[in-house]
């Protein structure tokens, strides 16, 4: 295994607001409609259908959290890395930033609530990783 010096990521902030979707295990998945959006996550359990998508589109009746922005770890992680999450996850919770995170074969992905973005860059830059995308304060 291999242990990230785990500073120095480049972290992209997706341009797009999200919302994430729990709805019925046996709901259908309208894949037509989410093909309209650049990232989207589907992700279905016995007990739940998770759907991470742009906020403008809506999957079906079932619960939904709004306002949540999205950091891309950029480049391919190797599955020998160890820690990546767990270190940036400790950063966002010692600022106080809850996350929801989504890993794919290639890399990792980050939400944060959108109202604690200023907060999570700045932490996230403090600890030495490069942010691109992202023009606030």
């Amino acid at each position: 295994m291999k242990r990230l010096g785990i500073t120095g990521l480049r972290l992209l902030l997706l341009s797009e607001s999200f919302a994430i979707h729990r709805l019925s295990p046996d709901a259908p998945v309208n894949f037509d409609q989410l093909r309209s959006a650049a990232w989207y996550s589907v992700t279905r359990t016995d007990e739940e259908l998770s759907i991470v998508a742009p906020q403008d589109i809506d999957p079906g009746p079932g619960e939904c959290e709004p306002g949540w922005s999205c950091l891309r770890i950029a480049g391919k992680l190797e599955f020998t890395l160890v820690g990546v999450i767990a270190e940036l996850a400790r950063i966002l919770a010692d600022a106080g930033v809850s996350i929801f995170t989504v890993s794919t074969y290639d890399t990792d992905y980050i939400l944060f609530k959108s109202v604690d973005m200023n907060t999570a860059v700045r932490a996230l830059t403090e600890a030495g990783h490069e942010m691109s995308g992202h023009s606030g304060s």
